[in-house]
Parts: structure tokens; sequence; C-alpha cells
């Protein structure tokens, strides 16, 4: 059925599906940023996703992906985080393929505090992601990024970092 001949039902249910990937998508960052292991894995299939983050790894299921982002955000030294992260995704761009397939392109504006080398980086990243509902939610089963550039610099003398996860 062409657009122009969609109900306004069908329209609406369309616009309902692209803000749950939306939320999803925002569930996935949020749970980067706050060290939530669960909410981060629960954002992806059961099994068999296909992951590719460059120097991050290439993973075939989100366990692995999930197994990495454990060691680099909880890692700890003197009780504190060494890694402190914020993303910020912008320009998102939805296709839904069915009413339970949908593809994805993001910008993502990411900055990190790194306690044990002293610096701050700032990239911005390209993400290409697939979704699929999976009992009844959106979930993501495919999830590539790619970093378009990236700046690191050391942190100035007397910068104070807080935390208060």
């Amino acid at each position: 059925m062409s657009a122009t001949r969609r109900t306004l039902e069908e329209r609406i249910a369309d616009q309902e599906r692209i803000a749950a990937i939306t939320a999803l998508k925002y569930r996935y960052w949020r749970a980067c940023d706050s060290k939530d292991p669960e909410a981060f894995r629960d954002c992806f299939v059961r099994e068999g996703a296909s992951i590719r983050f460059g120097r991050m790894g290439d993973y075939d299921d989100a366990a692995g992906l999930v197994a990495t982002f454990e060691k680099i955000a909880l890692r700890t030294v003197g009780g504190r985080h060494v890694i402190l992260d914020m993303h910020h995704g912008i320009h998102p761009d939805i296709t839904l393929v069915s009413e339970t397939e949908a593809v994805g392109r993001w910008t993502l504006r990411f900055r990190q505090v790194n306690l044990a080398d002293n610096t701050e980086k700032i990239a911005t990243v390209e993400y290409d992601d697939a979704y699929v509902v999976e009992d009844g939610r959106w979930k993501k089963s495919k999830c590539h990024a790619r970093e378009l550039w990236s700046i690191t610099r050391p942190l100035p003398e007397g910068t104070v970092v807080t935390e208060d996860f």
C-alpha cells in the first residue's frame, strides 16, 4: 500500500514504533553512562547480534560486548571509576522494514574522561543499527559503530573530577 493510502491508524502505529526504537537507543546510551551492564545487555537480542566496534572489537553476540563494557566502564582505582563517559545521540534516521523489523542510523557526540591517563577524549561516531521485536519489545540485532574523528588531550592541571554513581 502506498504511503498516501495508508490509514491514520497505520501511520500512528509507525510513529509509535519509531518512538519505541528511539527510546531503546537512548536507554542503551544511558546504560553506558550510568555503568549499568544489565540495562546495557537488555538492549540487545538474546543471541546472535552483529556488533562491530572498531578498536573495541567485533562480536557475534552481545555477551562479548557486555564483558568488554564491564572491563572498561566498571574499572575502579581507589574506589573511583577510571573511565567516565558521556553519550549524546543525534540525527536519528529510522526506517521501518516491517512491523517487527527496522534499521537506523545515528550520530553520537562522545566525551570520555580517562582518569588513568588523565586525558579527555571527544569524538563523533556513526552508528548503523538493525532492530527487531523480541518478546514484544524492540531490541538491537545489529550495532555497528565507526568513529569518524576524535581529539584526545591532557586534562588541565588542577582539574577536579567528581562522580556520584
